[in-house]
């Protein structure tokens, strides 16, 4: 960050080619409308450049930095667009988890049909509770990193992932229930 600080452009690139992956993904599951993932994650690092002097080291690493000015950014969009652009749920993510080909097509189909409902559940969640889950869970964040950038106390954090752990249990009972007869 201090070659940004400095206007040093590769040093910007190296930063999007490090970082730009797990914003991404960050804002792809935040983000109503996901082909404006793109633009949103142009304008985090275009905002990262023109106010890389507002960056402290000692008050925040610059995931933290970053995943705020990504988080900002879907706020707004969301504020400006909420009644245009319901939130997708069928959309798939490209996972690091290869599909395997030794599973049995029924067994495929069923894990298929769980990843879609937890796509669901997930974008059914409230704005904050979804922002803090996918921070914690997908991205592995601490708790403290979350009230960082979600600018909320820590005890406010560990309520969000309670409820949002707590309504997903509740939308996803019956995989619960089917994983458990099944051990």
């Amino acid at each position: 960050m201090a070659r940004v600080q400095a206007r040093d452009s590769e040093a910007l690139e190296h930063l999007m080619v490090r970082h730009g992956g797990a914003l991404h993904s960050y804002l792809y599951r935040m983000n109503p409308n996901p082909s404006d993932v793109d633009e949103l994650g142009q304008e985090a690092f275009l905002r990262v450049w023109q106010h890389a002097g507002r960056w402290r080291p000692e008050r925040a690493r610059f995931s933290t930095w970053l995943f705020r000015i990504g988080h900002n950014l879907c706020i707004d969009r969301h504020r400006k667009y909420r009644w245009i652009a319901p939130i997708k749920t069928d959309e798939t993510v490209e996972t690091a988890e290869p599909t395997s080909l030794r599973r049995a097509p029924d067994q495929a189909f069923e894990e298929e049909q769980r990843r879609q409902a937890v796509r669901r559940a997930v974008a059914e969640l409230p704005e904050r509770q979804r922002s803090a889950l996918l921070l914690c869970q997908f991205h592995g964040m601490s708790n403290q990193q979350v009230a960082d950038i979600l600018e909320i106390s820590l005890a406010a954090v560990e309520s969000l992932l309670a409820r949002a752990r707590r309504a997903l249990k509740e939308q996803l009972v019956q995989f619960i229930n089917t994983d458990q007869a099944t051990q």
